[in-house]
């Protein structure tokens, strides 16, 4: 269960409203439940910060959004505000030029569907230790695959991330260090991955979370934690690059 999370969504669903003319709709509620009505989470005034900045260009709401989510995963923007983030919500400046707010609505098209679609990511082509498991004789693919809990090769304080060990029988090798430079939530994306991908139990309600039960019977495939993980690789390394190419913050 989150607690206390912060969202920053498109829209705003309204509980029991009626359709209207003021550019919100109603959105399908559960039988017997009001109708929701949908609205834009973009004000007016933030819609009217940007065009004013860029005049004559063309500017929608869903435009605002998408260089909202670009901003704020600039290195730049995150470093020259860090005091403020630590205690602020983000604010989004304009940037000075309009090549380069396009720059950003671009690079936030990128980041959206490569982070909304990260199971359909490519996965990345790690080394298995034990051999190309393409060519592997698997009998029992619910035991071969199972995971408890992902591990670092290497020693603490000496680990080596280049090398996970998955498994008993699976060890990837050739993890590229940069991957770990993709940070959600002050950890990397890939030890999210590992922290979540295992089998757990809660100690204060004794309720056993085991990864693998969702990979056999939602997923249907139950290599899908080795799988995840290694799509999370390409998300990670693509993030970095779509990041890193975004244009200097200049708004003073």
């Amino acid at each position: 269960m989150l607690q206390k999370p912060k969202c920053f969504p498109r829209y705003l669903y309204d509980g029991g409203a009626e359709p209207s003319d003021d550019g919100t709709k109603a959105v399908c509620s559960p039988p017997h439940q009001p109708r929701r009505r949908q609205r834009d989470a973009i004000t007016d005034e933030g819609l009217a910060h940007f065009r004013a900045a860029y005049p004559g260009e063309t500017i929608a709401m869903m435009i605002c959004f998408i260089t909202s989510m670009a901003c704020c995963t600039s290195e730049d923007y995150r470093a020259r505000f860090a005091d403020n983030l630590s205690k602020q919500l983000p604010r989004i400046p304009a940037v000075k030029k309009a090549a380069d707010f396009w720059a950003f609505v671009e690079a936030g098209r990128l980041l959206g569907d490569l982070h909304c679609d990260f199971d359909s990511a490519e996965a990345f082509p790690v080394t298995i230790a034990e051999g190309d498991l393409r060519l592997a004789n698997i009998p029992d693919p619910e035991k071969f695959y199972r995971v408890e809990k992902m591990k670092f090769g290497g020693k603490r304080p000496n680990l080596d991330k280049t090398v996970v060990h998955y498994n008993p029988r699976i060890t990837m090798t050739g993890i590229p260090l940069e991957a770990y430079d993709y940070v959600v939530n002050g950890k990397p994306a890939l030890e999210w991955v590992m922290e979540r991908q295992c089998v757990k139990t809660d100690k204060a309600s004794g309720i056993v979370n085991d990864a693998n039960r969702y990979a056999i019977e939602t997923v249907g495939d139950p290599a899908y934690p080795l799988l995840l993980f290694q799509r999370v690789i390409t998300v990670s390394l693509e993030t970095m690059k779509i990041v890193r190419g975004l244009p200097k913050l200049e708004i003073d």
